[in-house]
């Protein structure tokens, strides 16, 4: 194995691009959950976002456009949840499955006419002087604008969950519903708010990996990025700056693992690919467990229906 091939800067500048599409729809997810609300459609909702996204920056040219529409399509697609969970009372758990095989075939129906079309390209964001600096240029300043949104976005929702009003009514709807609810808090509008901002953001993030990290529409290419978000909220303890830790962690086991390959190590490869999934497995066991979930700081009414009659 010859670690010599392998560049520190160009290694740490991937693990950025390769963590954006999970952090920009763990940021959304975190989000959802902090409102009480259990979306397990995440992958789903990635998928179509990847597939509007690209398909509207084809037909108008713009990248811009396609992220745009990437979040305004998924955020529609997270209110067939929002609707069937608030005032149908349906299981959260389920419908978010089901919301994940929905956008699953309903992708594959709308990107049937986009394979083997390359989408308009998104170049670097110039950034001058900065992206010039020895080493710390090359990782940190020689990216797309889209790197710096997600980064962006964290800090917004740290500052909004911890700062604001509307942050902190989030939270106590979160926490229990009941109780807001007895306060005049409109809790299905928040959690519908909460909701449609996560699909949003996991649009964001599937079109970030059609438009730009793959820059092609392939029929599920997500490939379990959504849920890897899902087990990143949970990783991080609901808190926004573990989720930008963690999405950086798991985009630095999938970096490593293609670099290790290309260095020859001499590990089957499909032990190194599978790697980022067994971490997912585990960090999902372990929020499975009651005792699991409250040693993790989970909201307490995280996956409970919520009625106003209660």
């Amino acid at each position: 194995m010859d670690l010599s091939t392998i560049n520190p800067a160009v290694l740490l500048a991937s693990l950025m691009v390769a963590s954006t599409p999970i952090l920009l729809a763990a940021i959304g997810e975190l989000v959802v959950e902090k409102s009480g609300v259990l979306n397990l459609g995440v992958e789903g909702m990635m998928i179509v976002g990847a597939i509007c996204g690209f398909a509207v920056s084809v037909e108008t040219g713009s990248p811009v456009l396609g992220f745009v529409a990437a979040a305004a399509g998924s955020a529609l697609l997270s209110m067939t949840f929002g609707i069937l969970t608030q005032f149908f009372l349906s299981n959260q758990v389920a419908t978010g499955l089901a919301l994940t095989l929905f956008g699953l075939g309903l992708s594959a129906l709308m990107g049937q006419g986009y394979v083997g079309i390359k989408p308009p390209a998104m170049g670097d964001l110039n950034l001058g002087p900065l992206g010039d600096i020895p080493f710390v240029g090359r990782v940190l300043f020689q990216h797309d604008v889209m790197v710096y949104v997600s980064l962006a976005l964290v800090a917004a929702v740290w500052a909004f969950l911890k700062y604001t009003r509307a942050g902190l009514i989030l939270r106590a709807v979160g926490e229990s519903h009941d109780a807001a609810h007895a306060l005049g808090y409109k809790v299905v509008v928040v959690r519908l708010a909460a909701i449609a901002f996560g699909g949003a953001c996991a649009g964001l993030g599937g079109a970030y990996l059609s438009l730009i990290r793959v820059p092609q529409w392939t029929e599920g290419m997500t490939a379990g990025a959504g849920w890897i978000a899902l087990a990143i909220v949970v990783f991080s303890s609901w808190r926004a700056w573990g989720v930008l830790i963690g999405a950086y962690l798991f985009g630095g086991v999938t970096v490593l693992q293609l670099n290790l390959q290309a260095a020859g190590l001499d590990v089957p490869v499909e032990y190194l690919s599978m790697s980022p999934y067994l971490i997912t497995i585990l960090v999902l066991v372990i929020m499975s467990s009651g005792r699991g979930r409250a040693a993790l700081n989970a909201p307490a009414s995280l996956g409970r229906s919520f009625h106003a009659s209660h």
